[in-house]
């Protein structure tokens, strides 16, 4: 697509300034830069500030609430010829703490951290739309990377605690020498249409209402094509003929890579997967447009800042080019 880097997360043009990484004199100059600013994660939630028009909190790095952090920064990039970095103090308990609410499909929850009240951690899927698209891509990338050391602290070779190198994108064991990177899951999320009409289903505990372009993961030895059709075929027992690559979207919850595609239906008659899906319907342009105006009882709008979305979006405008 002409405008696929339109997407959430995609299309700012950060400079990750890889080079740095694996430069200590670099690194320890960017550390005492006065120009440098670090972004701050809670349990996967930016610091931000500002309502509608929010952006993320970027704090110098002499602030006193970083002492918090238990791992060193991980260099996010840089803005202005400055480093990027972020950090981390997801061992603070609020005493406002709701766990219930942190654990909600859309976590409505907030936290204030008395040592920096100019700004509030908030759950990204929620604010996703609300944040530039630069900001949007430091917190995907800040989340992800986080996320990633927070559940692979431990060799996968031999099991001996690893430790972080390359400014936070890499972990090596002392003990084998392994070296480890980021991971990243491949998923394909698919339009399926037939004639005027898209496919679209729903996952149990899903909120009424609410139904999204069929998606699943990339199998070793498979195609994103094949992909497609084997996961449509799966959970909505429909065939799929043609299929073409759309738009990319990283989305790190916790840790994917969304691969948009089109794929043209060879039949209609759905036999859902009961353990994929709690169902699946046909639905027309006309049924999409009148649910993104609120006024379809049986369909929510699409969630806006998810590529399914944007694909929706577009092929109601006739614009899958």
């Amino acid at each position: 697509m002409r405008h696929a880097e339109q997407v959430t997360f995609g299309g700012s043009g950060l400079d990750r300034a890889a080079e740095l990484r694996g430069d200590i004199g670099a690194l320890a100059a960017a550390m005492q830069d006065a120009r440098s600013r670090t972004i701050l994660m809670w349990r996967g939630k930016p610091l931000v500030t500002g309502d509608d028009g929010m952006t993320l909190l970027r704090l110098p790095l002499d602030h006193p609430i970083l002492s918090e952090s238990d791992n060193p920064p991980i260099l996010l990039g840089r803005e202005e010829g400055a480093a990027v970095f972020c950090h981390d103090i997801s061992r603070w308990t609020p005493d406002d703490f709701d766990a219930e609410a942190q654990a909600s499909f859309l976590d409505p929850s907030e936290y204030v951290h008395p040592g920096c009240p100019e700004g509030r951690f908030a759950e990204m899927r929620r604010i996703m739309t609300w944040l530039t698209p630069r900001d949007a891509e430091l917190a995907a990338t800040a989340k992800a990377v986080h996320g990633w050391h927070a559940s692979h602290g431990f060799c996968s070779r031999c099991g001996a605690r690893s430790e972080m190198h390359q400014a936070g994108w890499q972990r090596i064991c002392p003990a084998c020498g392994a070296h480890h990177f980021p991971r990243t899951d491949p998923v394909v999320i698919m339009l399926i249409t037939r004639g005027n009409r898209c496919l679209m289903g729903r996952s149990p505990g899903w909120p009424e209402g609410m139904y999204s372009c069929l998606a699943g993961f990339v199998e070793p030895g498979e195609t994103i094509e094949a992909a497609v059709r084997r996961e449509t075929w799966e959970e909505a027992g429909i065939r799929v003929g043609a299929v073409r690559y759309l738009a990319s979207q990283p989305w790190a919850f916790p840790a994917s890579l969304m691969f948009g595609c089109h794929g043209e239906a060879l039949d209609d008659q759905i036999t859902i997967d009961p353990a994929e899906l709690e169902d699946a319907i046909w639905v027309t342009r006309e049924e999409l447009a009148q649910a993104a105006a609120g006024q379809n009882p049986r369909l929510m709008p699409a969630r806006k800042g998810a590529i399914a979305h944007f694909l929706l979006r577009n092929w109601m405008a006739d614009r899958l080019d």
